[in-house]
């Protein structure tokens, strides 16, 4: 790319946002990098957001922006949803923090309870990280073993014990991961996903204590899941003695109020849950057979205990928004209503990229779109279509960094906020915010066409 290449967008960037430029150098003094989350990060500047609102948010410089990112995926309902804003603000008044038990609690167990078929009991934690991390120690003690098997691409949270290989690219299979020990590496089998076979033959090769999968494939469905692929492990892990761990932090409550367990008529050992359990709060839970799940208490029959305090594990303030999140939810209206907004964003989207010319493509599950830059394939015919037949090598894969800041500073100047190559929609982007932001996708694709990045 010559010099010249994005000075438009970067100026114009600039014009739009003043105001966020100024707080992120102030950022840059306070925070690494001047963020406080890795995904925030973005050239020139990120934006700074006053307050939001169903589907939309409204940055520090009074600019009205419809939100993709709902909330890192924590959101269902959008932004303020009236039943939760009441709830907290109620709670708020009554305690934020009892050091206690509460009634609260127990009303937010039953839901979670009621609504995935895998949860005969659980333990709140404060986010999915937590709640992965608890799994996997939760599945050494009640099966005296210690490996574990993942797959390549997915994201189960930071830790240490999972942090391998939740990116591309994947061509060093040693995974080394900065900060994270061999030995604590070693204990870890990942593996290239959809191939049953290949999980049968680390199965007997390795012995483990027990698999995880992220619920919708690599990082929320860069490469989906094949057709089959969940009822397989659950169906080869009870056969082998292998604990299945469904990590349905993104999927649950989002695709169905029951999360993919409940649309793939399957029922795994243990599930990990966040985001929309704690109604766009702090919060988090593992769930999952009841005998399992005693590795957490106290005198239990495995002879000894997971230790887990954790201050703000079902805090009342998480308790009250998932509560009123999760009735909210319960008929998987919510959910419907999600999806098929994605939908026809999806659509809208690849019409754009047919008629500009533009190699790029959308595909996505449920209320989940992925953008696909740089694709040399057939267009899409239906709303199933996966890139390259789903093909893991060609699929997860970086993209340009520099193209993917313009991409979504293209998309910030036209009113439309990006979760990077990802977007999540929820109940409240109606017809007209898809329309919308189908017109900004295309205003967004000429200027990185004049900007240079886009021939």
């Amino acid at each position: 790319m010559s010099q010249a290449v994005g000075q438009q967008i970067d100026a114009d960037f600039f014009a739009k946002f003043p105001t966020s430029a100024k707080m992120y150098q102030q950022a840059c003094t306070l925070f690494p990098s001047g963020v406080t989350h890795d995904g925030r990060y973005m050239k020139p500047f990120p934006i700074y957001v006053d307050h939001a609102l169903g589907a939309h948010k409204y940055d520090v410089d009074g600019n009205d922006i419809i939100d993709y990112w709902s909330g890192h995926g924590s959101l269902i309902l959008g932004h303020s949803h009236p039943a939760m804003v009441k709830a907290v603000q109620e709670q708020v008044a009554k305690g934020t923090h009892f050091g206690a038990c509460h009634e609260l609690e127990l009303e937010w167990g039953e839901l979670v309870r009621q609504l995935v078929p895998s949860c005969e009991m659980l333990r709140f934690t404060s986010s999915g990280t937590e709640a992965t991390m608890m799994a996997l120690r939760v599945a050494r003690i009640a099966t005296g073993k210690t490996k574990v098997i993942k797959f390549a691409g997915h994201f189960h949270g930071w830790h240490d014990l999972l942090a391998q290989a939740a990116e591309p690219p994947h061509d060093d299979k040693t995974y080394a991961m900065p900060g994270v020990t061999d030995g604590v590496s070693e204990e870890l089998v990942i593996l290239r996903p959809n191939d049953l076979e290949l999980v049968e033959r680390a199965i007997a090769e390795h012995d483990p204590a027990c698999l995880i999968i992220e619920a919708t494939g690599s990082r929320w469905g860069v490469v989906p899941l094949a057709e089959g692929f969940l009822q397989g492990l659950r169906k080869l892990t009870e056969e082998k003695g292998v604990l299945m761990i469904m990590d349905e932090v993104i999927s649950g409550f989002r695709v169905a109020p029951g999360g993919m367990q409940e649309v793939r008529g399957i029922v795994p050992d243990l599930t990990s849950l966040a985001k929309i359990v704690a109604g766009g709060l702090p919060g988090g839970c593992l769930a999952g057979r009841a005998d399992l799940m005693q590795a957490i208490a106290f005198d239990n029959p495995f002879g000894q205990k997971m230790k887990h305090p954790g201050t703000y594990n079902a805090n009342p303030l998480s308790a009250a928004a998932g509560i009123a999140v999760l009735k909210q939810i319960a008929d998987g209206e919510p959910c419907r209503q999600a999806s098929e907004s994605a939908a026809k964003l999806r659509a809208g989207m690849n019409e754009v990229l047919t008629r500009k010319n533009v190699d790029w493509v959308v595909y996505g599950q449920f209320s989940i779109i992925k953008v696909f830059p740089g694709y040399d394939g057939p267009r899409p015919t239906d709303d199933s279509f996966v890139p390259y037949e789903n093909d893991f090598d060609r699929l997860d894969r970086k993209h340009d960094a520099q193209l993917g800041h313009a991409f979504r500073c293209a998309l910030l100047l036209n009113g439309v906020d990006w979760f990077g190559w990802g977007a999540m929609t929820t109940a409240a982007h109606s017809d007209e915010e898809i329309d919308f932001t189908v017109k900004a996708f295309e205003r967004a694709i000429d200027a990185m066409r004049n900007d240079g990045y886009i021939e």
